[in-house]
């Protein structure tokens, strides 16, 4: 069945994903109002610094895996198969040392902006000032395309164009967090990162009971060569391959959770270095949760329309395998009322945790490494406010890459890899 004949949304997933969009920018308004008000630029940015170790470990959880990964990962599964399961090795391994390296070392400086490591270690204003600047480019645009990857799986489902719901996206974002800080950041994230798992978990166990038995869908992937977990072939040029995917992995991890902005601002801003390296390690877990329910999805996906015989990338009725999630859902779970609302509410938690993560980031790091010493004769409330005006600029530079990404057209896990 195309598009056009299963494109329904009802009132029921309007509700469902207008009060997940209040929610979230009622949490923003709680901390705008709330404790400091924001007025300080160390509230703003780093909450006081009294973060506590399960919201953190649920915020660098989400801040990471994004709706990237939720339409990603099962394009990828459906299309070649289970090799980049094995990242998860890399995510362990990219972890661990990460608290046995960065951490300890961030955590002691005391530092705001990751970048302010270069100036002490160099001694050099020049190659902060550098290296802030590639960040803020390389945020910008994973935040853009984060920005547009539920974009698309809304117009798949409701047909609502991608413009608009780039718009909204961002918008909403963009309002949060400019208000709220961090705190309203992090809070969000453990909201959106409920949202996440119990939409991911719920689409898993329908799309079971649909088949028939999780042994049915090991049965029909393994039959069609979706199972292939080891791969070691040492060709550089193939895709996925067990050496390929865990170094890749192992690195990226590595520089996520150890040098990125998003995570050195929320593990500098616990108590202790011991509760920083806990949140840390927590989320190692969480994030083996997360990736095997999604991949999981992608074999679910993959067996079904197997088991039927219809694969809706061959017969055009999705453009491209990034809408294959999303016309699962409508195409399976539209009799069932707010379904694809809670679908789309999953796919936009891990878009907004994303961007607003980002945006916090980039205010920081252009506060610290800019503006904070021409502007120091200031007042610390017009600080917090100069902080609070990048985070509305940057929304509307993230803004303008998502609208470039709809030009993607292969999986888009691989936009950012």
């Amino acid at each position: 069945m195309g598009l056009e004949g299963i494109t329904r949304f009802g009132i029921a997933d309007y509700v469902i994903f207008a009060i997940f969009i209040i929610a979230s920018l009622g949490i923003g308004v709680y901390y705008a109002l709330s404790g400091g008000r924001q007025q300080t630029t160390k509230e703003y940015l780093t909450a006081d610094k009294q973060l506590k170790i399960i919201p953190t470990a649920l915020s660098l959880l989400v801040s990471f895996q994004s709706a990237i990964m939720i339409l990603g990962y099962p394009a990828e599964m459906y299309m070649r198969g289970a090799q980049i399961y094995v990242g998860n090795i890399g995510l362990l391994i990219g972890t661990i040392l990460t608290t046995r390296l960065w951490v300890p070392l961030f955590y002691k400086l005391q530092i705001t902006s990751t970048f302010e490591y270069l100036h002490m270690r160099f001694d050099s204003v020049a190659v902060r000032k550098l290296g802030s600047v590639f960040g803020i480019v390389s945020t910008v645009t994973y935040m853009g395309t984060a920005t547009f990857a539920p974009s698309t799986a809304l117009e798949a489902v409701t047909g609502f164009p991608v413009w608009a719901s780039i718009l909204v996206t961002a918008s909403v974002g963009t309002i949060y967090t400019s208000i709220g800080g961090m705190k309203a950041v992090i809070w969000t994230d453990v909201f959106q990162s409920v949202i996440m798992l119990g939409g991911i978990l719920t689409i898993v166990v329908m799309g079971i009971i649909r088949i028939g038995s999780v042994s049915k869908v090991f049965e029909i992937c393994q039959e069609h060569n979706r199972l292939n977990l080891f791969d070691f072939d040492l060709d550089p040029r193939k895709i996925n391959t067990f050496w390929t995917v865990t170094l890749a992995n192992t690195i990226l991890w590595w520089k996520v959770y150890g040098t990125s902005q998003a995570s050195v601002q929320r593990f500098c801003s616990l108590p202790t270095l011991k509760k920083a390296n806990m949140a840390v390690l927590l989320a190692i877990p969480m994030q083996f949760t997360l990736v095997t329910l999604v991949c999981f999805t992608g074999l679910v996906v993959f067996a079904y329309y197997t088991h039927i015989g219809c694969d809706p990338l061959e017969q055009g009725y999705i453009r491209t395998a990034n809408q294959i999630l999303p016309y699962f859902v409508m195409d399976t779970f539209r009799s069932l009322p707010g379904f694809p609302g809670l679908f789309l509410a999953t796919l936009f938690s891990g878009a907004l945790s994303s961007i607003s993560s980002g945006l916090n980031a980039l205010s920081a790091i252009t506060w610290e490494d800019f503006l904070k010493h021409r502007l120091r004769h200031l007042e610390e409330s017009k600080k917090a406010l100069c902080t609070k005006l990048l985070v509305l600029i940057y929304g509307v530079c993230s803004t303008g890459i998502a609208c470039l990404a709809i030009f993607i057209k292969g999986p888009i896990i691989q936009a950012v890899r």
